[in-house]
């Protein structure tokens, strides 16, 4: 970023009506180094160096979970994610997950609708930020929800945008729940991202062999394979009673 001494005219005119306009919004800031900033987030490798973010800034530090999975799921990962994020709510986890159709927005729906907390990441500055329609059902309450940029506030959606900003959804989490990953794509990247740190990633299984090619891989890999929802709330309750900064693997997830 250029030092505020070097900055033309037009351009000092531009950064103050962003400036306003992220003041008008109540989008708050949130710099690596500060109190404020997330610690899980803090602990991943090459952290965002900004934050902008919309909501309870204090469900930074909330336990949560990241879950993941296609914007064009199946009608069958589409009931999953919503019965998942459920389960993760009476869990009394948060939900991360991105803000695209499909199964990051029936994660949100899932959590709002059982009175719980959602985190909301974005792959695009703050200020193309808007409730969606897909929500006009349930209580946006902007004490139970927070949602994040790492981008400019003014920058586009991009597939690049996308792949860093499923780094922050895996850094947020204390594991990962990916719902339906294919072969190549985004979530499968996150969860090959969540293992390569060392999160425990808990891909589902889905029965008569339909499982979603990528969810196969992950579970190649070391993914707890997650087989009903009574398996998922098991799991859940061992990583919510684990100590915050602990760490665990999926090989202990595996086993229960």
């Amino acid at each position: 970023m250029a030092a505020v001494g070097t900055l033309t005219g037009s351009q000092l005119a531009e950064a103050a009506e962003v400036s306003d306009e992220l003041a008008s919004r109540n989008i708050d800031v949130c710099f690596f180094g500060e109190a404020k900033y997330p610690q899980r987030l803090a602990l991943m490798n090459r952290p965002p160096a900004v934050l902008f973010t919309w909501g309870n800034q204090d469900l930074l530090n909330e336990l949560g979970l990241g879950m993941c999975g296609s914007r064009n799921a199946s009608e069958r990962g589409i009931a999953a994610a919503r019965h998942c994020g459920v389960v993760v709510a009476d869990h009394k986890l948060m939900i991360i997950s991105g803000y695209a159709r499909g199964v990051d927005t029936e994660t949100h729906l899932a959590a709002l609708g059982s009175g719980g907390r959602t985190a909301i990441v974005l792959a695009e500055g703050i200020l193309h930020f808007r409730r969606k329609r897909a929500f006009a059902g349930v209580d946006f309450d902007p004490t139970r929800i927070v949602v994040i940029s790492q981008f400019a506030p003014s920058q586009v959606w991009s597939v690049g945008a996308a792949m860093s900003r499923n780094r922050v959804i895996v850094g947020l989490g204390k594991a990962l729940v990916v719902i339906e990953a294919g072969e190549t794509g985004g979530t499968l990247d996150a969860g090959m991202q969540a293992l390569k740190a060392g999160k425990p990633v808990l891909a589902l299984e889905f029965s008569d062999g339909a499982t979603p090619a990528g969810n196969r891989l992950l579970h190649e890999k070391g993914a707890v394979r997650i087989n009903n929802k009574q398996h998922l709330a098991d799991v859940l309750r061992t990583i919510r009673t684990t100590p915050e900064f602990e760490p665990i693997s999926s090989e202990q997830l595996s086993l229960l």
